[in-house]
């Protein structure tokens, strides 16, 4: 098993505290194998086997536990020992009533908890008034390039681009690892991963109704990844398409896309002014989770490359920690301004500055930016890479997400 420690180094720094850790993110990103990487863990430090409690609620064996036989098993275990107990429950939302269980168990001091779920409704008003401020979450993606790198088997002629181009390509979905690049393979196992979302994780969990709407919003976000949207826009352009009636109300359309970000399978991003400071009401953007399950529901579409891009790094922001938002400096956009803590960084990420005005383009946003906050522009070039214009970091974009 392929060890994955940005996830892993955050479960083993809260061991053994009372937080209640809860791994969230889109199926088949690698929760369970997370949970799995965390117990061997356990045992190598020593933990009894009897001590570690697994359970993963998809499975059929489980299919008519209750929160209160949940809440027994806990109890049974807990009592049969004074030493710590790990408990690992993976998928758990399938629980119906879950947070009473996970309320009660949490109350024994030798508890130590560790949940998964496939949706944000795991989040929702029910887990924050039983557990408010008593549990972390870690926000689980696919798999980053870095990852992607360690998980596939490359000959050693095969360039940094290409294989980049294939991560581009088939996106980082850990358990597309084992068909070695077989698109028929891919293609039916992401289409196998899309078709379960939809229906667990949106239909059911959000109760939505008009699934043939709900798959052209999928649709028509897919193909807008970094553009510039909003409800009307959406509205309008299925209208234009004959997919929808012009009497469709733009709520419905947020609540579709409300499901679909609760799902993990797209994430929005609100813009900011930099010289106001403060966040505007007019249009967002969306990117995609994994840009293998774009492609599939697409096909390959290399003509908005530098928008694929942008969506690569925006991934790679969050796994890194960051929050995310889009820049707005006079009449001009920075892609993403990346803030945690104290740190910031202004980025702006174009395929190519080897045009002198399309590198001006791109680096005059940054300049326009009267702080002392690092700004950076990436670019698959080479050349003009590592180099410094007015204080602005021009980074190879592929060196910048190997870079630990």
């Amino acid at each position: 098993m392929i060890n994955r420690p940005v996830y892993l180094n955050q479960l083993t720094a809260f061991k053994d505290t009372e937080l209640i850790k809860v791994i969230t993110g889109i199926r088949r990103c690698g929760k369970s194998s997370l949970l799995a990487l965390y117990s061997e863990y356990l045992r190598a430090q020593n933990i009894k086997e009897e001590n570690i409690i697994q359970i993963n609620f998809e499975d059929l064996k489980y299919d008519n536990l209750t929160y209160k036989d949940l809440n027994d098993i806990a109890v049974e275990k807990l009592n049969k020992t004074e030493d710590k107990v790990y408990l690992l429950f993976d998928e758990i939302q399938k629980i119906e009533k879950w947070e009473l269980a996970i309320n009660s168990i949490r109350l024994n001091k030798k508890a130590d908890i560790y949940i998964t779920g496939s949706n944000a409704y795991l989040l929702s008003s029910q887990l924050a008034t039983y557990l408010s401020g008593r549990y972390i979450e870690i926000k689980m993606q696919p798999l980053s390039f870095g990852e992607f790198l360690d998980f596939y088997k490359f000959d050693t002629n095969i360039s940094k681009e290409e294989k980049f181009n294939a991560y581009l390509k088939f996106g980082g979905m850990p358990g597309l690892t084992i068909f070695n690049f077989n698109e028929q393979m891919i293609n039916q196992t992401l289409e196998g991963i899309f078709a379960t979302v939809i229906t667990k994780d949106i239909i059911d969990m959000a109760k939505i109704k008009d699934t043939a709407l709900l798959k052209k919003i999928i649709k028509f976000l897919a193909d807008n990844i970094g553009n510039n949207v909003s409800l009307n826009k959406i509205k309008n352009t299925l209208i234009s398409q004959n997919n929808i009636s012009k009497s469709m109300r733009p709520e419905i359309i947020d609540n579709y896309i409300l499901a679909l970000e609760n799902a993990f399978i797209f994430y929005g991003v609100n813009r900011y002014d930099i010289k106001g400071k403060e966040y505007l009401k007019t249009q967002g953007k969306y990117y995609i989770v994994d840009l293998g399950l774009r492609n599939h529901l697409l096909g390959f579409k290399n003509r908005d490359r530098g928008h694929i891009l942008e969506n690569v790094v925006y991934m790679e922001l969050l796994k890194r920690g960051y929050n995310v938002s889009i820049g707005k400096i006079q009449d001009k956009e920075v892609d993403f301004i990346a803030t945690k803590a104290d740190k910031k960084i202004y980025i702006q990420v174009t395929e190519s500055i080897m045009q002198e005005n399309t590198r001006d383009r791109e680096l005059q946003p940054l300049k326009r930016i009267n702080d002392n906050y690092e700004k950076i522009l990436l670019t698959t070039d080479n050349l003009f890479t590592n180099t410094d214009d007015e204080g602005i970091k021009i980074i190879n974009l592929i060196d910048w997400l190997l870079k630990i």
